[in-house]
């Protein structure tokens, strides 16, 4: 059922729209569509399953799958990038932009199928991603750090942005003043909007979480002074200083909790609780709407993979 609060699609100032990829639940993953001029980009894009859903937003909206110009995946996680394949098939005149490090997965994605598989099943992995299409190299841009891209006179500017992922770049959009970040801001669901404002956590999951490279990635942020972030989970978001230093003390947090619960015999499960009852506290502390067994249902999945990621951290730590 869809929160009211999170409608599948919000349309924010300077030509971008905030598009609910429908993954899991609503208002869990989003993607954006950019507009310049006659022409539209795609920043993220949900899995193969979402599609269908934006086809027919494009449609309804009279556009055309040749005015796609671009889809932008900002890492090749399957929330973010497992569509791709799939949606360029459909947009016959789109160019890929990725990551370096993200580029060959995107063109041979086996071993993101390998690896999702292993850890899902593959009947869970059909159901959650569905088909993993591979991109043809000749349409693939990589974007390198600095790499600037001229749409229709819009300039789009890529960053790497290690922190959550070695294969993460963000966008910074001029004409926004805004950062399309990715998992590089953190998550901050719609649904735990209260009075007091958003309430946003860390993406710790595997394999790739490195918390000194994610300081310096959100110091780049900030020497922009932007006014706006873009999440892929869940939507824009203001605030953006307070929001950064929460973050901040959040990562310190995080990874004071794995620290501590190093050598416990039942680290995993430990750790997946004291994450829970962090994000019980600050979602209480910012008078968030949600009952304790709400917040419980809708974080779950993210700290489980949050808890994953911080053994895997730790883990390297040891050698």
């Amino acid at each position: 059922m869809r929160p009211a609060s999170v409608p599948a699609t919000v349309d924010y100032p300077d030509n971008i729209t905030c598009v609910d990829t429908e993954q899991v639940r609503p208002g869990q993953a989003c993607c954006y569509l950019v507009r310049s001029g006659n022409h539209y980009a795609f920043i993220d894009c949900g899995t193969s399953l979402s599609v269908p859903g934006f086809k027919a937003l494009l449609a309804k909206r009279g556009i055309g799958l040749d005015q796609i110009a671009y889809v932008m995946p900002t890492h090749v996680h399957l929330d973010h990038a497992g569509g791709a394949g799939l949606l360029m098939r459909e947009c016959p005149n789109a160019k890929l932009v990725v990551h370096p490090r993200g580029a060959k997965h995107m063109v041979d994605p086996s071993a993101l199928i390998a690896g999702a598989t292993a850890v899902y099943g593959p009947e869970k992995m059909t159901a959650m991603y569905g088909e993993i299409v591979p991109v043809d190299e000749s349409r693939v841009i990589v974007a390198d750090e600095g790499y600037t891209l001229d749409f229709v006179g819009r300039e789009l500017v890529f960053i790497d942005a290690p922190g959550h992922a070695r294969h993460h770049y963000a966008i910074w959009d001029a004409q926004s003043r805004g950062w399309f970040a990715g998992d590089t801001f953190g998550l901050s669901y719609r649904v735990f909007d209260g009075p007091n404002g958003a309430v946003l956590l860390p993406t710790t999951t595997p394999v790739q979480f490195e918390p000194d490279a994610w300081l310096k990635t959100l110091s780049r942020f900030m020497a922009t002074e932007p006014a706006w972030m873009f999440l892929t989970h869940y939507g824009r978001v203001g605030n953006v200083q307070q929001l950064a230093a929460d973050l901040r003390g959040d990562l310190a947090m995080y990874q004071s909790i794995a620290l501590h619960l190093a050598d416990a015999p039942d680290r995993h499960a430990r750790i997946v609780e004291a994450l829970t009852l962090h994000a019980l506290e600050e979602l209480a502390a910012m008078a968030a709407p949600v009952s304790d067994e709400l917040a419980r249902d809708w974080l779950a999945f993210d700290l489980e993979l949050n808890a994953q990621g911080l053994g895997v951290w730790l883990d390297r730590q040891k050698t």
